[in-house]
């Protein structure tokens, strides 16, 4: 895919975004599709309580685009992953409002599902005569590492399902996890053009694209939330991307962002199912920067620029 080509792709995903996000919310308003502030969340977000959630079925039309521009079985296999992290996160989004408590999915059925979903994307892309499987994943710069097919599966299910609900966790304040999935796709589609994979890049571009139109609804103060629909239709995109590109192991750079969010919660239980003592006022960890008196704006376009960042490290150290 040429430069061109992305380009047209990226504009017109953020075009129809940004066109779409109105008649959206009104729809979103009428059918009460709200949110409801998590009741051990801080106190600030309580203002945050009513405003539409779902948002992120903005990002469909950017999938659908991608199709139209590159359709082949690695970005008709990344789509579907999307597709169905983004339904499972519809229907958690569903329960939670239909419970007025934002307790939708147990976290457990959450990532047995997103397994499941990752289980038959590895499928696909394993058994595609195209793809060229051969037990090879890409490590940092130019080193490939041969490994057979059972480690490949592994490390795809954990990069597709740890991604998912990392970002998933990271999204938590207006913009957060829009704005700071889109220098991660912006490396993972570079990687994937050099590399000769059109189809990861037309995802990707279009993806991000969507993002950075969706930004304009979400920044703050929010007037969309995009819900577990969006977060783990993001999350899933990313690490799919990363598999099919080879650069399983990267994520944990591009998405450094996620991944220290993760362990902070990680970390924070551990420590007090072992000490009874808490190492954060809360987490995940843009919640202590909360209750450390950070305001909500300066935390978001801090992880923003932390994530450009962490990318532009990878573009550096993966020529």
């Amino acid at each position: 895919m040429n430069a061109a080509i992305a380009a047209a792709l990226f504009l017109a995903s953020l075009v129809a975004t940004l066109t779409l996000g109105p008649p959206l919310i009104r729809m979103l308003r009428a059918r009460s599709v709200r949110q409801t502030a998590y009741e051990d969340a801080p106190k600030t977000h309580a203002v945050k309580t009513g405003t539409p959630t779902m948002g992120g079925l903005l990002f469909l039309p950017a999938l659908l685009l991608a199709l139209v521009v590159h359709y082949d079985v690695q970005s008709l296999a990344l789509v579907l992953l999307g597709t169905a992290c983004g339904a499972i996160g519809f229907l958690d989004d569903v329960l939670g409002i239909r419970g007025g408590r934002n307790r939708g999915l147990r976290a457990r059925s959450k990532f047995l599902l997103t397994a499941a979903a990752a289980g038959m994307f590895l499928a696909v892309v394993a058994n595609d005569p195209s793809f060229g499987f051969h037990g090879t994943i890409l490590v940092v710069g130019s080193t490939r590492l041969e490994v057979p097919l059972w480690l490949w599966y592994a490390l795809g299910l954990l990069a597709v399902t740890g991604t998912t609900h990392a970002v998933n966790l990271t999204d938590g304040l207006d913009g957060l996890a829009a704005g700071s999935v889109i220098p991660p796709l912006g490396v993972l589609a570079w990687i994937a053009a050099r590399s000769g994979a059109p189809g990861v890049t037309a995802v990707d571009v279009a993806v991000a694209g969507s993002c950075l139109g969706f930004l304009w609804y979400n920044r703050h103060p929010a007037k969309v939330f995009m819900g577990d629909t969006g977060a783990l239709a993001l999350g899933g995109i990313l690490a799919g991307s990363a598999v099919l590109v080879g650069d399983h192991l990267l994520l944990l750079l591009i998405g450094g962002v996620f991944l220290i969010e993760a362990l902070s919660v990680i970390l924070q239980v551990a420590s007090y199912k072992t000490t009874h003592k808490r190492i954060l006022k809360m987490s995940p960890l843009h919640h202590h920067f909360e209750l450390s008196g950070w305001p909500e704006w300066t935390i978001t376009t801090r992880f923003w620029a932390a994530s450009l960042v962490l990318s532009l490290v990878a573009v550096a150290v993966d020529r």
